[in-house]
């Protein structure tokens, strides 16, 4: 059975359990079916027996005894991550009911058995073994196998009894210092779940990726719309309202991890995975004064929103959480052609900072004096050392900051006398200026010395946008160019958002708002797939034609090319 006919046989079973409901009473709020899935209605209440009803009434029972969840056990799907040459993490978390609070497993631990083969059938296993899904950690499960050999694709799968899930697919990381031909990968961002279908991810799945890394705003934390869903479905009030607590936050994950698209291009390939803002909450930061009230709220809430980041993400146990603190800044390699250097610009960067009026930038070059501040951060210390660290001893050919906001520097205003370094807010690399042309110093200075590649990879914005890296953004030649910036657009979040007149889509390639480094502006959905080889690094731009239409199609809307020690970026076809 595929995950697509689970999901078909699950809406139909909360469907017919809808319709046994007795009639609700002219004195009670009218409910109708696009407020019911797995037991809860827009007042919270259950409409079929509690989990604790159910463990209560036969001692020792368990959702894999229980006949009517046993196909429900992995409804939110499975993957792997973090891929290392002889490792990789095994993620699934069994919840036969996503939405109620303990996803219908009750407080029992649960034993997994999970394997390992290098056929799709399953039949020559390398790995195998069991862990224990815990109520602590909304039985989810953070499999790290290791033993295994670089560069190799490997199928899994996930059994509790006899009920098994679907098979995976994942792939390790070439050996360090190893010669590689060929790698390809996509990245992705900002999938707002009720303004947009995951059609992206389906034509993601076409291309035979070795690694999907996905940049932040996996979840949105906002109230969601409950009208005019796109999905077929009956969905709870409950998982719309803003997330703010260990089980809403659950609850969130439940909703997009349900979408077939999104699981399926999970099953086949490894994720790299960072957040950005929303998995907690818009623009969030993470420098606090803890002995405020408000402080204490937002750590309550990271709490909440790190342990639930944590539950549904392929991510190894060093990334586990403790209270509001995870560290999820890392390195990945892939043999001596690509190094990932995975950046958290929200756990440990300074408050945003107070935007300011025109004036006030043309006294400060087009900054904001906050922008200007020495002391404000990104990174926060540690990261920042980490990251130079790793930058002066890198042996790989190209090197990349995979990370969350655009990090060149951008003029907002088309006004041609008028800088606005930073727009109206300054959550941007813009607003912490300081720091930025540090990290640029640092990037281009390593590359110089050891002859790497320097490319950011970001997210963040709903827009693609392609830039040359400099170290003077006023000099007009080629000679301080020294990286190439890709911006992705977003999966779903801002929805289909015509810009001209004529409903079309706005595209603009060369120069805009006269940022002469910039080689593309567009504001299609998508995500952008990457082929990287010894000689070029290829990003395409793929784009849907919209994200409200189930059999939408992609194409590439333009192709741009860095070559191997020639710093910039080249149009190769399209726009």
């Amino acid at each position: 059975m595929t995950q697509r006919d689970l999901m078909e046989r699950l809406r139909a079973s909360v469907r017919l359990q809808a319709e046994r409901l007795p009639a609700v009473s002219a004195a009670r709020p009218i409910v109708n079916r696009r407020t019911f899935l797995f037991g809860a209605t827009a007042s919270g209440l259950p409409f079929t027996r509690s989990v604790s009803a159910r463990s209560s009434q036969t001692p020792g029972a368990s959702p894999v005894a229980d006949p009517t969840l046993r196909e429900q056990l992995f409804s939110l799907g499975i993957a792997s991550g973090d891929p290392w040459p002889d490792s990789v993490v095994l993620w699934t978390r069994l919840a036969p009911m996503p939405f109620e609070d303990d996803g219908g497993m009750g407080n029992a631990p649960v034993e997994v058995a999970w394997e390992m083969a290098t056929d799709e059938s399953m039949t020559t296993t390398v790995a195998h073994g069991t862990t224990t899904a815990t109520a602590e950690w909304a039985h989810s499960v953070h499999v790290e196998v290791t033993g295994l050999q670089p560069a190799t694709w490997y199928w899994y799968q996930f059994r509790v009894g006899d009920v098994e899930s679907p098979i995976g697919r994942t792939r390790t990381a070439p050996a360090a210092g190893t010669d590689v031909d060929r790698f390809r990968f996509a990245f992705a961002s900002c999938q707002r779940w009720d303004v947009g279908l995951y059609t992206a991810y389906r034509d993601m799945a076409s291309h035979d990726v070795d690694l999907v890394v996905h940049l932040g705003d996996y979840i949105y934390e906002s109230q969601h719309s409950g009208r005019d869903l796109l999905r077929a479905g009956d969905f709870p009030i409950s998982a719309m309202l803003e997330t703010r607590t260990i089980e809403s936050y659950r609850s969130r994950y439940a909703l997009y991890k349900l979408d077939p698209d999104l699981q399926e291009m999970h099953r086949l390939a490894p994720w790299v995975v960072t957040w950005d803002d929303h998995e907690v909450n818009n623009n969030v930061f993470g420098i606090l004064n803890r002995e405020e009230p408000a402080a204490q709220m937002l750590l309550e809430r990271r709490t909440a929103a790190y342990q639930a980041y944590y539950e549904h993400q392929p991510l190894r146990s060093s990334a586990r959480p403790v209270g509001p603190d995870l560290q999820l800044y890392r390195r990945l390699s892939f043999g001596n052609l690509l190094a990932l250097n995975v950046l958290d610009t929200r756990q440990y960067r300074s408050p945003q900072g107070i935007a300011c009026d025109d004036e006030t930038r043309a006294a400060n070059d087009g900054f904001c004096p906050d922008s200007l501040d020495p002391d404000r951060t990104l990174l926060g210390a540690d990261q920042k050392r980490w990251l130079t660290g790793e930058l002066d001893r890198t042996t790989e050919r190209w090197n990349v900051l995979a990370q969350q906001i655009p990090f060149a520097r951008v003029d907002n205003d088309a006004r041609p006398d008028v800088a606005s370094f930073g727009g109206k807010e300054m959550d941007k690399w813009d607003g912490y200026a300081v720091e930025r042309e540090d990290v640029a110093r640092a990037m281009s200075g390593a590359a110089a010395e050891r002859g790497f590649n320097p490319v950011v990879i970001t997210g963040d914005v709903h827009a693609n946008y392609v830039w040359d890296l400099k170290t003077d953004w006023d000099a007009a030649g080629p000679e301080s160019v020294f990286g190439s910036e890709f911006v992705g657009t977003s999966i779903s979040s801002n929805g289909d958002e015509p810009l001209e007149e004529d409903g079309a889509f706005t595209t603009y390639c060369g120069n805009h708002n006269g940022n002469a480094h910039n080689h593309l502006f567009d504001n299609h959905r998508g995500y952008v797939l990457c082929e990287v080889t010894p000689e070029s690094w290829r990003a395409d731009f793929r784009v849907m034609d919209n994200v409200t239409d189930q059999d939408a199609a992609a194409t590439t809307l333009a192709s741009f090319v860095v070559n191997d020690g020639r710093p910039g970026v080249e149009l190769d076809s399209g726009c």
